[in-house]
């Protein structure tokens, strides 16, 4: 580890806490629905969507009605977006002819974009056309973000409001997301990437000519206007299949810092607009701050590791850190901040290999996942899924004094809390329950490229990054087969709208509730006491249900390694 290394670290973390207020009163204002600067001229074009749609952004939606509205649409959209997969062969806007996904293929794809999960069982530059990466995946990060973080509204309403029947409305939430944040800092992002390298054509290939006088055709298209959303919306696909450890998608260390940054904007700023909401921003920074210290512990173990190396090489006297499968532009500490960040944020973008890591680098990438989109989190998903760790926590605490839990003036009852712990049961009953499915049958087992715990745990991440919404991967898994692609397709849903629909309930019971002042007995959650149980809730959670998984996996691998045998 280096000094560089550190100051790369900490200075991310201290640009993101600058940025965390101005990004949080921007999502306020449009959780709110107040005017922006930008309604002089995107006004009109919001209440002309309203117009066409037949729809009232005043109408609000009780829980039940935000949460059929959510899902018919996200229906919708995997629907269309398989069948221009299907049809990508016959479509417009393929200059290289590709042909059209197969059923399996197309299933995953369409399933893997619509729960802002990313995951690729394909290579891009060879597998899809141009209007298949614009049409079918570009609008969907636009839209899974959007709908992450209406999600997060329509909870933080459900927080706030006192004995209201309704959360918010659907429609409303998503243009206003759509049309006055993420398009806008998306087209600044896409100039940016632009003029750093990032190539946005309609044109399919280039023909160059390398130092060496070789004649080489290489892959381009519309990148930069994918890699922007790709990123700020913690979506994570990229256009060419080595992601952002291409240098087509991530061309320089400013670009790599700028894509770090971006994927962690939105979810720290949402911090500050939930305590906004509820009256105390003391509340929002409580939240970050127990997120952060759960970032800085994985970024620690992961950098310590991989600048440790390997002692089998050391042994054979190859000095150093752990390079394979790094980009030397990067290095070790902005490699190991990137993977952390990508997984702590629900991404899944890479800027290297995670299957190339140390056995203990590569397992905070997989636990980070785990612990269930909480270490900061993708758009929206990150603080909704902290909060109902926190229910979960305020509960413990309640239990502790005596007294009926209660957060930010409402009473949490048995049914929040029975809710919360139906939506977080989802990731360990799916993430173990298909691993363990993979690693007994014929099917399963033909997937991994390498033998014992490290090709356990390649199945192990591939159902983590699916149930969890990330979408990275050890890239030692063969997934695009029928047997994978289904099956991880079922787990995205899954992991996506099963935690959602409780989570909305939730959002629903809360807005019922009347205000509850805190009082002398009540349990103060806004001070170190409770940053210190947050984290602790989700530790032990965290532990107890995945240590055993973990122990068949990288720690096995990782004693292994300390005993001089690899495999």
């Amino acid at each position: 580890m280096t000094f560089q290394g550190w100051f790369l670290i900490l200075g991310f973390v201290a640009i993101l806490l600058a940025l965390t207020k101005p990004v949080g009163l921007w999502l306020f204002a449009l959780y709110e629905g107040r005017r922006t600067p930008l309604h002089v001229v995107l006004g009109p074009v919001e209440r002309g969507f309203y117009n066409l749609a037949g729809i009232d952004p005043e109408a609000e939606q009780g829980w039940r009605r935000y949460a059929l509205h959510m899902l018919v649409f996200n229906v919708a959209l995997m629907a269309f977006t398989y069948a221009v997969l299907r049809l990508q062969g016959v479509l417009p806007g393929n200059p290289q002819g590709l042909a059209g996904l197969s059923p399996n293929l197309a299933f995953n794809t369409a399933v893997s974009f619509t729960t802002n999960t990313n995951w690729q069982s394909y290579s891009g530059e060879s597998t899809m056309s141009n209007l298949s990466q614009m049409l079918g995946l570009t609008i969907h990060n636009f839209l899974s973000a959007a709908t992450g973080i209406a999600l997060a509204f329509a909870l933080f309403r459900g927080f706030a409001r006192r004995e209201s029947k309704a959360i918010g409305n659907f429609w409303a939430d998503m243009t206003r997301i759509t049309l006055y944040l993420l398009l806008p800092l998306c087209v600044v992002y896409t100039v940016f990437l632009i003029a750093s390298g990032v190539p946005q054509t309609l044109a399919a290939t280039v023909n160059v000519t390398t130092l060496e006088g070789v004649k080489q055709v290489l892959a381009i298209g519309p990148v930069a206007s994918q890699e922007a959303i790709k990123m700020l919306g913690t979506n994570g696909g990229g256009f060419f299949n080595a992601n952002s450890a291409h240098p087509f998608e991530n061309p320089t260390a400013l670009v790599n810092l700028i894509q770090m940054l971006s994927i962690f904007l939105i979810g720290f700023g949402l911090t500050w607009t939930f305590g906004k909401a509820v009256g105390n921003t003391k509340q929002g920074w409580a939240i970050l701050s127990a997120m952060v210290i759960l970032f800085l512990a994985g970024v620690t173990v992961t950098y310590w590791q991989e600048a440790a190396g390997n002692p089998v090489l050391h042994h054979l006297g190859v000095a150093g850190g752990n390079m394979e499968g790094k980009e030397v532009r990067f290095g070790i500490a902005a490699s190991a901040l990137f993977s952390v960040v990508t997984t702590a944020a629900s991404c899944g973008a890479v800027n290297s290999m995670h299957d190339s890591f140390t056995a203990l680098g590569g397992m905070i990438p997989l636990f980070n996942i785990q612990l269930g989109e909480v270490v900061i989190g993708g758009v929206g998903a990150g603080i909704y899924g902290f909060l109902l760790f926190a229910i979960l926590a305020v509960f413990v605490a309640g239990l502790m004094v005596g007294r009926t839990p209660e957060y930010v003036g409402k009473k949490i009852e048995s049914r929040e809390v029975k809710l919360a712990v139906l939506a977080i049961a989802v990731l360990p009953l799916m993430i173990l329950g298909l691993t363990a499915l993979s690693s007994v049958l014929a099917q399963g087992l033909a997937g991994p490229l390498n033998k014992g715990p490290h090709g356990f745990s390649e199945i192990l991440y591939a159902f983590t990054s699916a149930v969890g919404n990330n979408g990275s991967a050890f890239a030692g898994l063969s997934a695009n087969t029928p047997y994978y692609n289904g099956l991880l397709g079922v787990a995205m849903w899954v992991g996506r709208f099963f935690i959602i629909v409780p989570m909305l309930a939730i959002a629903g019971s809360l807005a019922a509730k009347k205000y509850t002042p805190e009082s002398a007995g009540s349990f103060p959650t806004t001070g170190g006491l409770w940053v210190g149980l947050l984290v602790g809730i989700v530790l032990i959670l965290g532990g107890l249900t995945f240590l055993p998984s973990l122990a068949l996996g990288p720690i096995a691998d990782h004693l292994a390694m300390i005993r001089g045998t690899l495999s």
